[in-house]
């Protein structure tokens, strides 16, 4: 008679951050490969934010959610405990907060060596995977025309402009680096995986911060629009995946660019009035020329290492406008109409407001 070799258990994971746009995600592919997933949260009590994990497939046999807050040293000791891997997904990205520096940078740095140590102590985990962002990279005087994972923002630069989500590229490039540092301390196997704007299908019940960038020429949000002007994206699928892909690869070490197109403000206006044209969208904007180059962010180093992206531009946008429209946060149309005298603006029952242009 043939024996069977029992099953290898399962290997059990910390997701930080995991109710927010890519750390709900990353969970729910956690769950489709079988691991057993540690889901960290502000608040497990409040079922309004947690809903979206709870019923996730394979939520309740494999996921717990576990109470932990970036600001309090030792928080996630318990959910890293027993833990072979840790994705440090949680970030703050409130642009408009009154504190940056305690708001967002500080529990920022503090939230990541927190976790370093924590992952120490455990003697478990055998990789931490940090999301950092391409904020960490490009945010300078000088653009260069590519950018790979040697590059580092000015730091200097963006305190003296302060230009709009100044803190949150602030914090992730001091997070980062303190990591390396700490990394080296406590000698724990870091990778951090270094997104652009992310755009995509989503699981959360409230708008996803990138999409306010994303969408902003549909929504007229003219602050948004540097970001965008020689902008770099990544489907939310194709980063979560790159994510448990740099977790599993023995080889995967140090900094990884996880970006799949290049497009400007005007190659993104003209898709979007190409696949959508009941949205309203500029054909100018302001102090942006129409020749302006690309810019690319290289991902040679992870498509090397063996990683595909699936997704086209069209895909990421085709996800997001959908979600949001099926969620109530983005109108079907843009256009104004004209009944008699009164103008009708087709605009969303919540989300993100929409700015009326006559």
């Amino acid at each position: 008679m043939e024996t069977v070799a029992p099953l290898a258990p399962a290997t059990t994971v910390c997701v930080t951050g995991a109710a927010g746009y890519v750390g709900s995600w990353l969970v729910m592919k956690l769950l489709e490969r079988g691991y057993i997933v540690h889901a960290t949260v502000r608040d497990p009590g409040n079922i309004k934010k947690v809903k979206h994990l709870l019923e996730l497939p394979g939520a309740k046999t494999n996921l717990t959610l576990w109470k932990a807050d970036m600001t309090v040293n030792g928080s996630f000791d318990e959910a890293i405990q027993g833990c072979q891997g840790v994705f440090h997904v949680a970030t703050p990205m409130d642009f408009q907060c009154k504190d940056p520096e305690n708001d967002v940078i500080k529990p920022t740095i503090e939230g990541v060596l927190s976790i370093i140590r924590t992952c120490a102590k455990a003697k478990t985990v055998r990789r931490l995977v940090f999301t950092s962002t391409a904020g960490a990279l490009n945010v300078a005087e000088q653009r260069k025309s590519v950018y790979d994972e040697n590059n580092w923002s000015d730091l200097d630069f963006i305190y003296s402009k302060k230009m709009t989500g100044w803190m949150y590229f602030a914090s992730k490039v001091l997070a980062e680096k303190a990591a390396w540092e700490a990394a080296k301390e406590y000698n724990i196997d870091l990778v951090s995986i270094i997104p652009t704007l992310v755009v995509g299908q989503f699981n959360t019940p409230t708008f996803p911060p990138s999409l306010i960038t994303a969408l902003a020429p549909i929504t007229g949000n003219e602050s948004h629009y540097w970001i965008i002007k020689q902008g770099q994206y990544v489907h939310l699928d194709d980063l979560c995946e790159a994510h448990i892909f740099l977790f599993e690869e023995p080889k995967a070490e140090g900094r990884y660019i996880c970006s799949s197109h290049d497009a400007t403000i005007y190659d993104l206006a003209n898709m979007i009035r190409d696949k959508w044209p009941e949205y309203n969208i500029p054909t100018e904007f302001e102090g942006i020329d129409k020749d302006i180059p690309l810019v690319r962010f290289s991902s040679k180093k992870l498509v090397e290492m063996g990683f595909t992206f699936k997704y086209t531009f069209e895909d990421m946008y085709r996800g997001a406008i959908e979600t949001c429209r099926e969620k109530g946060m983005l109108p079907y149309s843009t256009q104004i109409c004209s009944n008699g005298d009164q103008e009708i603006d087709l605009v969303p029952s919540k989300g993100i407001p929409m700015i009326k242009t006559k």
